[in-house]
C-alpha cells in the first residue's frame, strides 16, 4: 500500500495541533510498532525550470510509425514554447507540465533544446512517471482545469517536497490499510490525541428520510451490512480537483471520473471501498445473493465472466450490478452521461472475496481490504462522506433518502466479544512495572472500551479490531505502543 506523508501528518495533526516529524523519523516510528516499510519514495527531485503550461496549438505531423504532435505551449505572459510529443492524451487547453531546457528530472535527465522530426523541440511536456509521481507511461500529466495558472512553478503545484511510504500491511491488521488505520497507530506511538476522521465530529451524520432503494439480502451470502445512499443531478462534465487526483495518483489509483474517484479517496482515507452505481440504469429492486449454475456477468472491465455458485452478486431484476466485494458490472457502470448516482456501501465476507477474487484473477484495492475486514461500524459515515464530496466537486444534491441493512435481525453493535484480562498481565510479560493506569489508558488509545472491576479488566476491543481475540492480543498492543 501506498501513502503520501503529508497525507498521513494532516490526518494525525487534526488531534496534535503543531504536530510535525521527518519522513525518515516516521518510516522508524512504523518500523517500531511492527509495520514493514518496503520502500521510501521521495518525490521528483527536479532542479531548474520546469513549469505549468497551457496547449495553445497542435499539429499533428504525418509521415512518421508513430503519432507525433508539434505542440505550442504556453509558459505564462503568453510566452510560447514548441515541443515535440509523442502522447495523445491532451488536447488544446489543457494544462501540463513542461520541463524547460536547463531543468534537470528524476534519475539525472537533463532537458536540452533539439532538434526532432524536423522540428525544433524546446523543452519536454511531463508524464507523472517522469516526474516520479507514479508509474504511469500511458500518457502526458494532464492537470485538471483551474489548478494553476500558465508559467505557476511547476514542483510547487505538484508538490514535489512529499515523500510517498510503500507499506506491506499483514493480513491480519487490515484496519491500517487506510490514512485513518496508521494515523490512529502514529497517534498511539506518539502519545497523541487522535480524532478518528470516520466520527460524528468529522463527518457529521445526514438526514434520512426513508429507503433509497428496495433492497433484499439473502443472510447465507455472508453480508453484514449494505448501504446505499444517492446523489441526483451530478454534472457529467466535472473533473476532480487536482488535490484529490493528485493524493489518488501518489496512492497508485489513476483518476477517471468524480463519482469514481471520490469512492477510491474515501477507501483510501478511511478503508471502507465502495461502489457508484447510475441510478438510472438499475432496473427494479437491488438483490444480494449466490450465483446461479452458468450465470455469467460483464466486468468493468469489458470481460464476460463465468460465475460459480459460491460467488455472491449484487443484482437487479435485469442483470449483474456487481460481484460482490471485487468488480461492479457493466451493467450499471457510471458512464460519461451519468447524472444521478447511487453510492453503495457494503461489508462482504472476507473468506468469499478472497475465493472469488482469485479465481476469476481479479485482485483489487476492495479485495484486498475486504479479504483482511473492514470495519462494519462505518459504512454510513463513509458513505455520507462520499455523497457529500461527490456533490461539491459535480454538484447535484445529496439525498435525504438511505437504505441500511445490517442483517437480519438488525445489528446495533459491531465491536467484538469482550476480553478479561488482569491488570499487571503486560507487566509481568514485559518484565517491567509500568505506571498505573497505563495499560487501560494505551489499549483505550488504540479505540477499545476499559472497565476496571478490581485487578481484572474487561476489554471490548473497536469494531475495526475483530484480530483482538485473547489477553496475549491486548498485550501485544501494549508492549507495540
Amino acid at each position: 500500500m501506498r501513502l503520501p506523508y503529508s497525507w498521513l501528518r494532516e490526518v494525525v495533526a487534526v488531534g496534535a495541533s503543531g504536530w510535525d516529524v521527518t519522513p525518515g523519523e516516521l518510516e522508524q516510528t512504523l518500523l517500531r510498532i511492527g509495520h514493514e516499510v518496503e520502500e521510501v519514495i521521495p518525490l521528483g527531485p527536479v532542479d531548474g525550470p520546469v513549469t505549468v503550461g497551457r496547449v495553445a496549438d497542435i499539429e499533428e505531423l504525418t509521415g512518421y510509425k508513430k503519432p507525433i504532435r508539434a505542440c505550442a505551449v504556453d509558459i505564462g505572459d503568453r510566452q510560447y514554447r514548441e515541443i515535440i510529443c509523442g502522447a495523445t492524451n491532451f488536447a488544446v487547453g489543457d494544462l501540463v507540465v513542461v520541463a524547460l531546457p536547463g531543468a534537470t528530472l528524476p534519475g539525472g535527465f537533463t532537458i536540452s533544446a533539439r532538434k526532432a522530426y524536423g522540428r525544433n523541440s524546446d523543452g519536454m511536456i511531463c508524464s507523472a512517471a517522469e516526474l516520479n509521481l507514479g508509474a504511469d507511461h500511458s500518457g502526458i500529466l494532464v492537470l485538471p482545469p483551474g489548478a494553476a495558472e500558465p508559467g505557476a512553478d511547476g514542483a510547487g503545484v505538484l508538490g514535489l517536497d512529499d515523500v510517498v511510504f510503500h507499506l506491506a500491511i499483514t493480513p491480519d491488521r487490515g484496519y491500517c490499510m487506510s490514512v485513518r488505520g496508521l494515523a490512529r497507530e502514529l497517534a498511539c506511538a506518539y502519545d497523541l490525541d487522535f480524532v478518528d476522521p470516520a466520527s460524528n465530529s468529522r463527518v457529521p451524520p445526514l438526514p434520512i428520510e426513508g429507503p433509497a432503494w428496495p433492497l433484499t439480502v439473502q443472510p447465507e451470502t455472508g453480508v453484514r451490512r449494505f448501504a446505499l445512499r444517492p446523489v441526483i443531478g451530478i454534472d457529467p462534465a466535472a473533473v476532480s480537483p487536482w488535490w484529490l487526483q493528485r493524493r489518488l495518483l501518489l496512492c497508485g489509483i489513476r483518476a477517471t471520473c468524480p463519482a469514481v474517484d471520490v469512492t477510491n479517496y474515501v477507501m483510501l482515507e478511511l478503508g471502507h471501498p465502495m461502489h457508484a452505481h447510475d441510478r438510472n440504469r438499475i432496473s427494479g429492486t437491488l438483490g444480494v445473493r449466490f450465483a446461479r449454475s452458468g450465470e455469467t456477468a460483464v466486468t468493468l472491465d469489458g470481460i464476460e465472466r463465468k460465475l460459480d455458485t459460491a460467488d455472491v452478486l449484487i443484482v437487479d431484476d435485469a442483470a449483474t450490478a456487481a460481484i460482490g466485494g471485487v468488480m461492479g458490472a457493466a451493467s450499471t457502470e457510471v458512464r460519461a452521461d451519468s447524472t444521478d448516482v447511487l453510492l453503495e456501501a457494503a461489508i462482504w465476507d472476507p473468506a468469499a472475496v478472497s475465493r472469488t477474487q482469485r479465481r476469476l484473477h481479479l485482485p483489487s484495492e476492495a479485495a484486498r481490504r475486504y479479504e483482511r475486514t473492514v470495519d462494519p461500524a462505518i459504512s454510513v459515515a463513509a458513505l455520507d462522506r462520499c455523497a457529500r464530496l461527490l456533490a461539491d466537486i459535480a454538484g447535484g444534491e445529496v439525498s435525504p433518502t438511505l437504505t441500511d441493512w445490517r442483517g437480519d435481525p438488525p445489528c446495533d453493535d459491531w465491536s467484538p466479544p469482550p476480553i478479561r484480562m488482569g491488570v499487571d498481565v503486560p507487566d509481568r510479560i514485559a518484565g517491567v512495572a509500568y505506571p498505573q493506569g497505563t495499560t487501560a489508558r494505551r489499549l483505550a488509545q488504540i479505540g477499545a472500551v476499559v472497565t476496571h472491576d478490581g485487578d481484572t479488566l474487561t476489554v471490548t476491543p473497536p469494531s475495526w479490531r475483530p484480530d483482538l481475540r485473547q489477553p496475549a492480543d491486548l498485550v501485544e498492543e501494549v508492549l507495540r505502543a
